[in-house]
């Protein structure tokens, strides 16, 4: 059985949590705790460690899906799910005022996961805000010299997140497209 892991990342409130629940097969671990500092504003709840979910996607095979924290401050979690994870699904919430520079952020701290896997970038909250645009985000990408894949999502929606996935499987090994 071939046993592949995506790590999910991007600022509290991006869908991390909700996406993995989205996608999962199996009942999703949670590390969820009460916000009690400035993330209590945004939402009630907040991953502390990770999350975590199985997706299936052969009888053989299934992707094992890791959700990161979003606060800067649980950090080391990052360096400790990124192991032998072979992409990184960058969640980044469009309503937030600093979209750009979280997508700045994120890129910047897995710099050195990206450089040897692949990325791809979903937008959330673009049914309520719909600055920056999809362009916008590319035009920042390609001055920042990388081109990943760009959705605008609902992480509630297993099509999009789906939809998601696959990009980033495709776009690590392009004849998967035939098997997914």
């Amino acid at each position: 059985m071939a046993h592949y892991k995506l790590i999910f990342a991007g600022p509290v409130g991006a869908g991390k949590t909700t996406a993995i629940e989205t996608l999962s097969d199996i009942a999703t671990v949670s590390t969820d705790k009460q916000a009690t500092d400035m993330t209590a504003a945004r939402k009630p709840q907040t991953t502390v460690a990770m999350d975590y979910g199985v997706m299936k996607i052969s009888d053989t095979e299934s992707i094992h899906l890791y959700g990161t924290p979003g606060q800067e401050r649980f950090d080391f979690m990052w360096e400790i799910l990124v192991e032998n994870g072979i992409g990184l699904v960058l969640l980044l919430d469009n309503s937030r005022a600093t979209a750009i520079q979280d997508m700045h952020f994120f890129l910047g701290a897995f710099r050195d996961f990206i450089a040897e896997n692949k990325v791809v970038i979903g937008i959330t909250h673009t049914d309520t805000h719909q600055s920056p645009s999809v362009s916008e985000y590319h035009a920042q990408l390609k001055s920042s010299g990388l081109n990943p894949p760009v959705f605008e999502v609902d992480a509630r929606s297993r099509e999009d997140m789906t939809t998601l996935v696959k990009a980033l499987l495709y776009s690590i090994d392009p004849k998967l497209e035939d098997h997914v």
